[in-house]
C-alpha cells in the first residue's frame, strides 16, 4: 500500500502530519492518534502512528519540535469553525465516540460538525434530539451524504441499523435489554435502543411492561435474565426499575422520563422513587436520558467482550 494509502486508511494520524510538515504545509489537519480495535493487535496498531512518527524523528525528516509540536493541543481536537472543537479522541479514550447533541444548535451548526467527522473517518457519526424538521435541513445541506432519520428516538445518523446488524453483532455477543413502563415511554427507549444498536450492540426490547400491569413484565422475564445489562424507562411513579432489580443479576440502569401528571414535577418523581429504590443494583441517569443510559450500558457490555 502507497503512503497515501496508509494515511487515509489510519484517518488522519500523526504521520499524514509529519507529511504535512515536512512538504511545507503548516496547517494541522485533524488526527486521529488511536482507535479502538477488538483484534489482539489493537495495542501495536494504536502505537504505529507514533513509532512512524519518531521513526522520522530518527531518520532527521521531522525535527524534535516539530514532533513535540505535532503530539500537543493540535492533535486533541479539530475545530469547526468558531462554534464547536470535535473531540477526536474520545472513541479511542472511552470506547463511545462523541455524539452532537442536536438540541439549541442551528442546522447549518449540526451539518458542519456531522460534516468534519464524516470526513474524519468516522464510520458512526450521530446527532440526537433531532426534530423531523431540522433533520430535513440537515439533509439538504449534505447532500452528497446519505443519513438516516430514526424519528422516533430523534436520532440522525450516517449508519443504517440494516448496516448495524448485518455481520457485527454476533447471536452470542453481550446483549442490553431495553424495557418501558408505557408507550409513552417509547421515545426515550428507543433513543438508548437505537443509540446502542448503531454502536454494534445486541439489543432485546420489553415494551409496555409497567407495574400497573406487573403479569406482562413477570411473563417475559426470560427475555430479561437473558440480558447482560438492563436499561428500565419509566416516567410517572417510576416504580419499574426497582421491580426489574430484583428479578435480574445483571446491573439495571433506571432512566425517569418527564411523562405523568401535574404531581410528577416533569420526572422528578420518578428520579426520585429511582435513587430510592429497594432493590440494590440499580443506577439512575437524569431525565429523559435515554443517550447517557445507552453508554453506561456499552461501558457495562464492553468488559464482556
Amino acid at each position: 500500500m502507497t503512503l497515501v494509502g496508509v494515511l487515509r486508511l489510519r484517518r488522519h494520524t500523526l504521520l499524514h502530519v509529519a507529511a504535512s510538515t515536512i512538504s511545507g504545509e503548516r496547517a494541522v489537519p485533524k488526527l486521529r492518534v488511536a482507535t479502538l480495535s477488538t483484534s489482539s493487535n489493537s495495542h501495536l496498531e494504536d502505537k504505529k502512528p507514533i513509532l512512524e512518527l519518531l521513526q522520522r524523528v530518527a531518520d532527521g525528516k521531522v525535527s524534535p519540535q516539530e514532533a513535540a509540536e505535532l503530539c500537543g493541543p493540535a492533535a486533541e481536537y479539530e475545530a469547526v469553525g468558531d462554534f464547536a472543537k470535535i473531540d477526536t479522541k474520545r472513541e479511542a479514550r472511552t470506547g463511545f465516540p462523541e455524539v452532537v447533541y442536536a438540541e439549541s444548535k442551528t442546522s447549518q451548526q449540526v451539518a458542519a460538525i456531522m460534516k468534519a467527522m464524516i470526513d474524519g473517518g468516522e464510520d458512526n457519526v450521530m446527532a440526537s434530539r433531532v426534530t423531523p424538521q431540522a433533520a430535513d435541513q440537515i439533509r439538504a445541506l449534505m447532500p452528497g451524504q446519505h443519513l438516516t432519520y430514526y424519528e422516533m428516538p430523534r436520532i440522525l445518523a450516517s449508519k443504517t441499523l440494516e448496516s448495524a446488524t448485518k455481520g457485527d453483532v454476533e447471536m452470542d455477543c453481550p446483549t442490553a435489554c431495553v424495557l418501558c413502563a408505557g408507550t409513552s415511554d417509547l421515545p426515550v427507549a428507543e433513543e438508548a435502543a437505537v443509540t446502542l444498536e448503531l454502536a454494534d450492540y445486541r439489543v432485546t426490547r420489553l415494551y409496555d411492561v409497567g407495574v400497573a400491569g406487573i403479569h406482562r413484565l413477570l411473563r417475559n422475564q426470560h427475555i430479561l435474565r437473558a440480558s447482560d445489562v438492563a436499561i428500565c424507562v419509566a416516567g410517572m411513579d417510576g416504580a419499574l426499575p426497582g421491580v426489574v432489580g430484583g428479578l435480574t443479576s445483571a446491573p439495571v440502569i433506571a432512566v425517569p422520563t418527564s411523562v405523568g401528571y401535574g404531581a410528577a414535577f416533569g420526572g422528578l418523581a420518578p428520579l426520585l422513587t429511582m435513587l430510592n429504590a429497594c432493590s440494590p443494583g440499580v443506577g439512575v441517569v437524569n431525565i429523559d436520558n435515554g443517550f447517557g443510559a445507552a453508554v453506561l450500558a456499552a461501558r457495562i457490555l464492553q468488559q464482556l467482550r
